[in-house]
């Protein structure tokens, strides 16, 4: 395998099978597909079993009981059951333009990590994409967006660039080449040489300060926002509260002071 795609999800089969439908006609196709599934019912594991039969891109389903939101926990694991020396990270809930895995693959270097980013869609014309719309890109069609609802927004300049555009705009943006969950990769390696995710976290930044102590290793970043391209399909977030917000904040500020590389709660741990 030259890379794993790892992305979470739970109890989100319709968005998770637009996500794998989505990966499923790639440009590059010598990669899995690794779901970390942060405790999902039987109807999760029934959908992933009929998309096995129907794809060519392996999938591995990592599963452990649901305990609450411990997105970081089922992530370290997938990262474990992994076949590759690259990993590609983003979530079951985001659907990638088919050359999605081929930038990710052109743009690797070692010593440094991937940033990219997301377009945002609304309910409606996330719930309106169809699997042929996937397979012909057409959620990736900004005339073919705009005709479903899609609203005029500078933001929308990510479904028209391409090649030298997508790099000066990659270039210029004020945006930080942070670790972003939803679109971002890296050297299995280096994951491991900060012990993976810290599994103290719950929702709110753990994917920020897994970069933050790469950036401690001696990592650098580089910018692909305008070329690894995905659309986010809306969702509630029940699972957000201040208090779990307050306690993430803290470690990442302990995180920066400490100019901290490994945490004791990772992949590997008491």
């Amino acid at each position: 395998m030259t890379a794993s795609v790892i992305f979470s999800t739970y109890n989100s089969e319709d968005w998770l099978e637009k996500t794998i439908i989505g990966f499923s006609v790639q440009t590059f196709k010598y990669f899995e597909i690794i779901i970390a599934d942060d405790g999902s019912r039987e109807a999760t594991k029934v959908l992933i079993d009929r998309l096995r039969s129907e794809i060519s891109i392996p999938i591995i389903h990592v599963w452990h009981e649901d305990n609450g939101f411990q997105k970081s926990q089922i992530l370290n694991k997938a990262i474990i059951a992994s076949n590759s020396d690259y990993l590609i990270f983003t979530d079951g809930d985001c659907i990638p333009r088919e050359d999605f895995v081929e930038v990710h693959l052109k743009y690797r270097e070692e010593g440094y990590f991937l940033s990219g980013g997301y377009y945002k869609l609304p309910m409606d014309i996330s719930k309106a994409i169809t699997k042929e719309d996937i397979i012909y890109q057409r959620c990736f069609d900004l005339q073919w967006l705009k005709s479903i609802g899609l609203k005029t927004s500078f933001k929308n300049i990510k479904f028209i660039t391409f090649g030298l555009l997508s790099k000066i705009l990659n270039f210029i943006t004020p945006t930080n080449a942070s670790w972003n969950g939803h679109n971002a990769s890296g050297w299995k390696k280096d994951l491991f040489a900060i012990n993976g995710f810290n599994q103290e976290m719950q929702y709110g930044g753990q994917d920020r300060e897994l970069g933050e102590r790469l950036f401690n290793k001696g990592l650098k970043s580089k910018q692909i926002r305008y070329s690894a391209i995905c659309v986010h399909l809306d969702h509630k977030r029940g699972y957000v509260n201040k208090e779990t917000w307050e306690k993430n904040k803290a470690i990442r500020e302990k995180t920066k002071n400490e100019k901290a590389v490994w945490t004791n709660y990772g992949i590997k741990h008491p």
